[in-house]
């Protein structure tokens, strides 16, 4: 039979000479199509690929085209060419009906798998005709589809291929495994236990499984057998294992209360991905903290950032106590008030609450006053046992915290706490603020308030007392005169620490009210005291001389000017001056001469040498010594030309040489007189006198033509000039302000020069400046010192530069603070221009220029601490503007020794803020401290030192008080948008840093 198919094979061959040719290329296609199949079964594919290319491109049978095609694109896939897909999916769209179809989607698709493509693999199996699988074929695809979906964490479709071939002898293991880890993710671990231990006898699996089964029954609460399987894996398990181990076992014992034998495990842990959160934090800690291991705790506690649940509310509050075993209070503090702003637990929320509360107190409290903490616990917790108790430190807190202004607000506005007794002190302390800041109108409203509530004998003595001290600076004499002496009645003015200064202050009082009978009785009893302070016992001679003074009692007055000479010191060359003066007086000439004669040369700088140097001049002439007047005037002249006195020396000389008959040189000095300091009651009388020689000497033409280039002088209207002038200055002397005024400016009307139109401006001016129109006051007060100096110049210029600084204009107010300070002859009046014009440069950001005033006040020994203060903060505040901190440290350090209230805060601040340039945190905590214990009222300074704060935490590595203080900072002082930037600024930083360890740390980026 095989012998006849033969023959008829070659029959047909012989026949058919046509199909004879095609046998023959197709013979030579399925040889070379051979040798691609070969070349691709030895996985040479780019060579293969490229044979069933050509192959392809020249043959003529359908199926042999059909299967290039498949090889083609399944070489594709395997050399990973970037059209493949597209080449597959042309082989199946151009060949539907090839056998192949299947064979190719099942090849790419396990060729990926095998790669561990599994996205790519998934897309092909999903094109798979399972119906068309062989029984082998299926259960690969099951598993394979299985673990594709597995990988991609799509455990529902995952076990659903799983469960197919969990009985397979090939898959069957492999696929429980998996089908256990699904359960075991799923939370389903008495279902994942059961599929763990149907392949627990497989090594492969063995590594992997204890830790789950370890987890899975920790998850189950069994913590025992958790650590048990824990354990076994333990020593052998890779870092990794060992990490995850670690927290189990740990975490076991931490459940079992085995706190001892939880650390060493919890420590060994390393976090996912090398980061650990808050509740590994937590754990590790409590455990630190319930074995009495504060410091540890502590350290674990701290690194909790950004924690708002239950675990973190416990955490906080468990630092909280950790911080109270080791007496760090003010870190206690934060904790404490973290907790308590939390309600995950309200037992936790309360107790932290309270103890927050009592630590304030203790310690003080930056973000809110103490009254307030203490208050907001008693409102939101009515029936807590300790309210009784909080309310005896309530009424401490008002004092303690000097935190006065909040405490006013709350005493005056919560009518669920009323105290009478606090309410007093608040009050007398509030009003002592204000008084300490100059505002004494204000602060005598307060210490009307304290006396309207007089509980206490001595609070009312120190108000009664301070309400007259505030007067007596308000100028309001007599007022202030009833309330000293109310005072020195009182019960219990004798025990108050202000009883020691009063006969000193009604003494002065009598002596501005010029009752100088009695302020030499209360000064004389005041000298009497042996333990007087020092600087007023002086004082008090010198005023005693003085009183005696002007009472023509000159002896005793020159006892007490060497009273105040014995006690050395500032004031010296007044007290030298009244002496050598008042010798003049008891009939001393010689002697007064002598003594004037010595101070001019022992006091070259004193503002009392032209008042020294006219009155000796004046002195000799009333000696017939002429030439020695005249020389003494123009020493005068030459060496303080600036001086008031220089015109009235000018005028005198000039008489002496019209009464000796140098009449020609008097009328020389009598016109420099009248041109050079126009106005002036000199100037007046120089015309006068002048016009007696023009007259002598027959030349009265030639005087009229001079008077008519004096703007000042109105020859045919005098005496109606005067009349006018008088007839306003009656009323005014009568204090008939309102009539004053408009005569006053009906007389400028009139006569504009007139002779006394310097006096009228001046009065104007201080009536306007009394009535407060200042801005009506200033060309009025312009006008005086336009002119040349007069006895009203320096009054003028001060008041002028007040008025003007008032207004902030600075540019203006120098213009006059500058004149002043050269032109002033009261001591008092050159503090006020250096003073000020330290200010105003400071203001107007010449810092050079306000620090060289800072010095020249610094330089005066006579000035009282508060401008002294005042003086070293603009040194202290311009070195910081010029980045110059060295000089700022010591000003600031120099401040700190005398200043008070705000200043004060802002001294302690600085304080802080250079230790913590140095690296001294702790320290700069300390200063920061104070600041919110005694001074928290200033809450710019408060804040500013929580920012501080914050940055010494974290330099002390304590993250958790350094981003909870920044962000109580941020959520509470949004009235300061300065300081709550850089507490964001500050946070992002810290926050950025601590999220590379922490997980739970939140972070813009994420």
């Amino acid at each position: 039979m095989f012998k006849n198919l033969i023959i008829v094979s070659l029959y047909l061959l012989l026949s058919f000479p046509v199909f004879s040719q095609q046998t023959a290329a197709y013979t030579n296609d399925l040889v070379a199509y051979n040798q691609a199949l070969e070349l691709y079964n030895n996985n040479q594919f780019l060579a293969a690929q490229s044979l069933f290319t050509k192959i392809e491109e020249t043959a003529q049978q359908e199926t042999v085209k059909s299967d290039c095609s498949y090889y083609i694109a399944n070489c594709a896939v395997r050399l990973n060419q970037q059209d493949a897909d597209q080449l597959m999916e042309e082989f199946v769209t151009t060949y539907p009906t090839s056998i192949k179809r299947n064979s190719a989607y099942i090849d790419v698709a396990n060729y990926y798998f095998d790669n561990g493509k599994y996205s790519y693999a998934q897309k092909w199996y999903d094109k798979v005709d399972e119906s068309g699988l062989s029984r082998s074929e299926t259960e690969k695809f099951n598993f394979n589809k299985g673990y594709v979906f597995f990988k991609g964490q799509r455990y529902s479709e995952a076990k659903k291929y799983f469960n197919r071939v969990n009985d397979s002898k090939t898959y069957g293991s492999q696929a429980k495994y998996y089908l256990g880890f699904i359960a075991y993710e799923g939370d389903k671990y008495e279902e994942a236990n059961e599929l763990f231990e149907e392949v627990k006898g497989e090594e492969r699996y063995s590594e992997g499984l204890s830790y789950y089964q370890a987890d899975m029954n920790f998850k189950l609460g069994k913590f025992e057998k958790a650590i048990e399987l824990g354990k076994e894996k333990y020593t052998s398990s890779n870092p990794s294992e060992k990490s995850e181990l670690s927290k189990i076992i740990g975490e076991s014992y931490f459940n079992l209360q085995k706190y001892a034998d939880a650390i060493p495990y919890l420590k060994e842990y390393k976090g996912k991905r090398g980061k650990w959160n808050n509740t590994d934090y937590y754990q590790l800690g409590y455990a630190y903290y319930k074995q009495g291991q504060y410091q540890n705790a502590i350290n674990e506690f701290n690194k909790i950032v950004d924690g708002r649940n239950s675990v973190a509310q416990n955490a906080y509050y468990h630092l909280a106590e950790s911080y109270v075993k080791l007496d760090q209070k003010p870190q206690a503090l934060n904790a404490f008030k973290n907790a308590s702003e939390m309600e995950f637990s309200a037992e936790i929320q309360e107790d932290a609450w309270l103890n927050y509360a009592k630590l304030s107190y203790e310690i003080g409290n930056s973000y809110k006053s103490v009254p307030q903490v203490l208050l907001s616990f008693i409102e939101k917790y009515p029936n807590n046992q300790n309210n009784e108790a909080l309310k005896d430190l309530l009424i401490d807190s008002y004092i303690t915290s000097k935190n006065y202004k909040e405490a006013m607000d709350l005493l005056e506005n919560n009518k669920s706490f009323e105290n009478k007794l606090a309410y007093q002190k608040v009050a007398f302390y509030r009003g002592i603020e204000l008084y300490n800041e100059a505002n004494y109108q204000e602060a005598i409203v307060f210490f009307d308030k304290s006396l309207k509530e007089p509980r206490d004998s001595a609070f009312t003595a120190r108000a009664t007392y301070w309400k007259a001290e505030s007067d007596f600076q308000l100028s309001n004499f007599e007022a202030s005169l009833i309330g000293y002496k109310q005072f020195l009645q009182l019960p219990g003015a004798s025990a108050t620490p202000e009883f020691a200064n009063s006969s000193y202050n009604v003494a002065y009082n009598n002596f501005k009210l010029k009752n100088y009978s009695e302020a030499i009785q209360n000064f004389k009893s005041y000298v009497a005291k042996s333990n007087t302070d020092a600087a007023r016992k002086k004082d008090a001679f010198l005023r005693l001389g003085d009183s005696y003074f002007v009472t023509s009692q000159y002896w005793p007055a020159m006892e007490n000017y060497n009273a105040a000479i014995e006690m050395g010191a500032s004031d010296n060359d007044y007290a030298q001056f009244q002496k050598a003066i008042s010798y003049g007086f008891v009939d001393r000439t010689d002697t007064k001469i002598s003594e004037l004669t010595a101070f001019i040369s022992k006091y070259q700088k004193s503002v009392y040498r032209d008042d020294a140097l006219y009155e000796l001049g004046n002195t000799y002439v009333s000696q017939n010594k002429n030439n020695e007047a005249i020389k003494t005037y123009d020493q005068l002249t030459r060496e303080l030309p600036k001086s008031s006195f220089v015109s009235k020396s000018l005028l005198k000389k000039a008489l002496i040489l019209d009464n000796t008959g140098k009449s020609s040189e008097a009328l020389g000095l009598f016109k420099r007189v009248a041109n050079e300091y126009p106005s002036t009651p000199e100037a007046m009388q120089a015309v006068s006198s002048a016009k007696i020689i023009y007259i002598d000497q027959g030349k009265v033409n030639e005087y009229a033509s001079w008077v008519k280039t004096l703007d000042f002088v109105e020859v045919e209207d005098a005496e109606l000039d005067d009349a006018t002038y008088q007839a306003a200055e009656q009323p005014y002397l009568e204090n008939k302000v309102s009539q004053a005024i408009t005569r006053f400016e009906a007389y400028l009307k009139q006569f504009p020069n007139g002779n006394h139109a310097l006096q009228a401006h001046f009065y104007l001016g201080e009536m306007y400046f009394t009535d407060g129109k200042n801005d009506k006051s200033i060309p009025h007060y312009s006008f005086v010192v336009s002119k040349e100096r007069s006895e009203f110049t320096e009054q003028g210029l001060a008041r002028i530069s007040e008025l003007y600084l008032a207004k902030k204009d600075y540019k203006n107010a120098l213009t006059y603070l500058t004149r002043l300070e050269t032109e002033a002859d009261f001591p008092q009046n050159i503090i006020f221009a250096q003073t000020n014009s330290m200010k105003a440069h400071y203001e107007l950001k010449q810092y050079a220029e306000a620090v060289a005033y800072a010095d020249k006040v610094l330089a005066n020994t006579k000035i009282d601490n508060a401008i002294k203060s005042d003086a070293q903060i603009i040194i202290a505040r311009s070195a910081i503007k010029t980045n110059n901190e060295p000089k700022a440290k010591t000003a600031y350090a120099e401040v700190a020794k005398i200043a008070t209230g705000q200043l004060a805060a802002e001294a302690l601040y600085y304080e802080a803020y250079f230790k913590n340039k140095e690296g001294n945190f702790a320290g700069s905590n300390e200063s920061v401290q104070v600041l919110a214990k005694n001074y928290s009222g200033y809450k710019f300074y408060g804040a500013k030192g929580l920012v501080l704060m914050a940055k010494n935490f974290y330099g002390l590595e304590d993250a958790y008080q350094a981003t909870y203080i920044l962000e109580s900072v941020i959520s509470n002082f949004t009235e300061y948008p300065e300081v709550v930037e850089e507490a964001k600024a500050e946070l992002t930083v810290i926050k950025a840093s601590e999220a590379k360890t922490n997980s739970s740390v939140e972070t813009e980026e994420n």
